[in-house]
């Protein structure tokens, strides 16, 4: 008999990421027959476009992908990866600064996990996706939070960023267009926060996975091309799922200096191995195709945003900023806490997202999982019908507050 814990106090502390969460009960609803509207998982209603599938299906009878391949991903791909770069953000990178990971969550963690020692702290501005933080501590770092709220559009300043910096500061996460605000930062403000970071010799992560996901006169910008002299201190993730239209196929990029990039390869050699070729195929088709096809699903989401920003605003007590890009809104309900609705007094933002889900059979996903309570977040990559019913039947159960 032993008193040890079964389960390392490392993998304990982490959180079962909450948009997954939310996803994955909506969907159990759904299978006992109930009407649920589902505004919780960061994924495009659209079909992965055709030509990328059957580029999947061409590799799938390709006897050479049913072998290993190298660690690193497809030398094509990388190859194309670093032309897509180049095409869409002017950031010229080589091959060999690219590696091939099994979705934007793995770069993430293998990024950090290349570039920390424990103790070392990142900051995070908040509202965060929520698997910065599990990822930086899983990495043995510490994350440290800026908070923002909407008066500022859910930015920071580099004196908000200042503030937070302390001798043991290593990494800034920097995101825009932002999950889950939908943020975008201004040119000059992006380069504001790179001369910050090189000023103290700080690295960025910088996600970038929603480069084309911008809006009205908001235009993205990437970090490394606005202050090229901290590139060498840049690691850029990126990943096919919400461009095309791919969340299922897995399949994520870090770009980096050769000596974080070589590192991360290293873990994931034994990690995981290659990222499956058929999804290598399939992404290989995707970014080295035209934007086409990108482009009618961004006019989707721009009209859904639009709707959506409309109906949560005409609700009393919900403040909704307009997002200028990726396809979130991130509404405050502050307003509404506190009130009486149908018997109950909900007094947080995930009490109220409770209420939402078992009275108006709506899934939203509350602020306190990206680090800001009082505030809710809804996917818009739906349709335009289920986006008009869902806001709608929050729109009825909200009017009941007292």
């Amino acid at each position: 008999m032993t008193d040890r814990p079964r389960v390392s106090a490392r993998i304990s502390a982490i959180s079962e990421s909450a948009t997954l969460a939310v996803d994955a009960r909506a969907k159990a609803m759904k299978a006992e027959g109930r009407p649920v509207i589902g505004f919780g998982a960061g994924e495009p209603d659209f079909p992965t476009p055709d030509y990328i599938v059957e580029a999947a299906v061409a590799a799938a009878r390709e006897p050479r992908f049913h072998r290993y391949t190298p660690a690193g991903g497809l030398p094509e791909l990388r190859r194309a990866i670093a032309e897509k770069t180049v095409r869409d953000s002017g950031y010229e990178v080589d091959p060999a600064q690219v590696l091939v990971t099994n979705g934007g969550k793995q770069a993430i963690y293998e990024a950090f996990a290349a570039m920390l020692d424990p103790g070392d702290e990142v900051v995070v501005i908040a509202p965060y996706w929520t698997t910065y933080p599990e990822s930086i501590k899983l990495a043995g770092g510490v994350p440290v939070f800026v908070v923002t709220d909407e008066s500022t559009g859910y930015m920071a300043d580099v004196e908000q960023l200042e503030a937070a910096r302390t001798e043991r500061t290593k990494v800034l996460v920097f995101v825009s267009p932002s999950n889950p605000t939908g943020a975008v930062y201004p040119r000059e403000e992006v380069r504001a926060i790179g001369r910050w970071a090189d000023a103290h010799g700080l690295w960025v992560l910088t996600d970038e996975i929603y480069e084309h996901l911008v809006y009205g006169d908001a235009e993205f910008t990437s970090l490394p091309v606005e202050v090229p002299e901290i590139a060498d201190r840049t690691v850029v993730v990126n990943g096919v799922a919400k461009t095309y239209a791919m969340t299922g196929w897995r399949v994520g990029w870090i770009i980096g200096p050769k000596d974080v990039v070589k590192a991360a390869a290293n873990l994931q050699s034994h990690a995981t191995s290659n990222v499956a070729n058929v999804s290598q195929a399939a992404a290989l088709a995707a970014v080295s195709g035209d934007l086409a096809a990108v482009e009618r699903m961004r006019e989707a989401f721009d009209r859904r945003r639009r709707t959506i920003v409309r109906m949560l605003n005409e609700i009393d007590g919900v403040v909704c900023p307009e997002p200028q890009g990726a396809f979130y809104a991130y509404p405050s309900v502050k307003g509404v806490l506190g009130k009486e609705i149908r018997g109950r007094t909900p007094r947080t933002s995930a009490e109220l997202a409770e209420l939402i889900l078992e009275e108006a059979e709506v899934a939203v996903v509350s602020g306190e999982a990206f680090g800001t309570p009082g505030y809710l977040r809804l996917s818009y990559a739906l349709s335009d019908e289920d986006l008009a019913e869902g806001v709608g039947r929050i729109q009825k159960l909200l009017a009941e507050a007292r």
